[in-house]
């Protein structure tokens, strides 16, 4: 039976999508080798599950459902640039949340309890950290540019979204990239 590679996000809207390619393009101008994030790719990713069996696929789609139906919508405001591990040796460059964090970590934290009953998830060592990548630095040494323009964009906003459904999503990896699709939406209660 087929295993299908499976990520639990949430899509932060096309108008704040808009926002991070800007930024995305800022960042580029300094020279740095980074791998960027396609546009139609960024997303907050709340719960990596890796290889699924396709056989088990409808009970992840009615766990999300479930628990996300538990919760209540909330607004979103998508803010402040960062990277991992830290600024002397940026790897992973994101942008994070301001308002609607700590919904964002409680959403987190209900798909993961049925994920990990179900077995197809397992809980990660470090610490959730609600974030979109923007893109990965590929060579051995970043630019000083780089690293100056996430010092002067660490107060940058791209504004305010609606957090009102999870996606299960399935990542084909290609040479061009991954392909994302949506498996199924589950819906956060109207507030």
């Amino acid at each position: 039976m087929a295993r299908i590679r499976t990520f639990i996000a949430v899509d932060p809207g096309p108008l704040i999508r808009d926002q991070l390619v800007s930024l995305q393009a800022e960042m580029a101008d300094t020279g740095s080798d980074v791998k960027w994030v396609d546009p139609p790719n960024l997303h907050f990713t709340l719960l990596f599950l890796g290889e699924v069996h396709e056989r088990d696929l409808l009970d992840v789609c009615k766990a999300v459902t479930r628990a996300a139906g538990s919760l209540t919508a909330f607004n979103a405001s998508v803010e402040g640039t960062g990277c991992f591990p830290n600024l002397r040796r940026p790897r992973v460059l994101w942008v994070g949340l301001k308002e609607g964090r700590q919904e964002m970590i409680a959403l987190h934290d209900a798909l993961e309890e049925p994920l990990l009953e179900l077995r197809c998830y397992r809980r990660e060592n470090r610490e959730f950290t609600p974030h979109i990548t923007l893109g990965r630095v590929q060579g051995d040494m970043p630019t000083q540019m780089l690293t100056t323009v996430l010092m002067k964009q660490q107060a940058w906003k791209a504004g305010e979204t609606m957090v009102r459904e999870v996606h299960v999503m399935s990542s084909e990896l290609t040479l061009a990239g991954p392909i994302y699709s949506v498996l199924s939406r589950g819906k956060l209660r109207a507030e």
